[in-house]
């Protein structure tokens, strides 16, 4: 009888089971996740936003902070030269308005926006392109996703961001300097109470007055208000 060599009776045992681990393996993966429980989406997204939201909030605060020193007392040619680039940079044409710009809104607000607007990190935008907002794409040299359906024969594009921390502060800019938005700035220097704010953010949504209503009642649910007493 002929006999083979010790390595050969080891490979031809072995091989089988490697076949098997490797279909193993293949079959699994490609096998759709569980879904998840409605209490592990929200702790899933509050584990990839809240820290974000906070930083960025903590950056824009300090800005805040900053500018106003500056524009109460204003102490040499280079801080009157910064002012005037903020101007510019956020489209306004005094100090006042500028304050109103840079001051940022309450976290619980952008906690209840980018919930929704991101169907609580689930949305096809905000796992392809970190769209935390559904923030549309006017320009075609930046990085852009198709969204699923068109306006008459135009194509919707939704902007592709590098993090989720470069959406947030792309939202924090939008309300700060969009015309649709100068009455909800206007507010926020004279209220921190985020279910008042809510009322202005009308015509960020075609659902108008009833979008406030649904943010404020995510807020109040979700108990985001916490996040506005770090």
């Amino acid at each position: 009888m002929k006999k083979f060599p010790v390595a050969l009776k080891v490979f031809i045992v072995v091989l089988p089971l490697l076949l098997m681990a490797v279909a193993y393996w293949f079959f699994y993966q490609h096998q759709p996740a569980p879904p998840m429980t409605v209490q592990q989406k929200k702790q899933r997204f509050k584990d990839l936003v809240a820290p974000a939201v906070s930083k960025v909030y903590a950056s824009l605060m300090q800005e805040y902070q900053d500018v106003s020193g500056m524009v109460s007392a204003p102490s040499s040619q280079k801080q009157l030269a910064t002012l005037a680039r903020l101007r510019d940079e956020y489209r306004v044409a005094n100090n006042v308005d500028l304050l109103m710009a840079i001051k940022p809104h309450p976290p619980s607000i952008t906690m209840a926006q980018a919930a929704m607007e991101s169907a609580w990190a689930t949305s096809r935008f905000f796992k392809q392109g970190k769209n935390v907002f559904g923030v549309w794409s006017f320009d075609e040299n930046e990085p852009r996703i198709a969204a699923g359906q068109q306006r008459g024969d135009k194509t919707i594009w939704l902007k592709k961001y590098a993090s989720v921390e470069a959406s947030i502060r792309d939202y924090y800019r939008t309300l700060a300097r969009g015309h649709a938005f100068k009455s909800f700035r206007q507010l926020k220097m004279q209220t921190d109470d985020p279910h008042r704010l809510v009322t202005k953010l009308d015509k960020y949504s075609e659902k108008g007055a009833e979008y406030g209503k649904e943010l404020s009642a995510i807020i109040r649910f979700n108990h985001f208000e916490e996040y506005d007493r770090r």
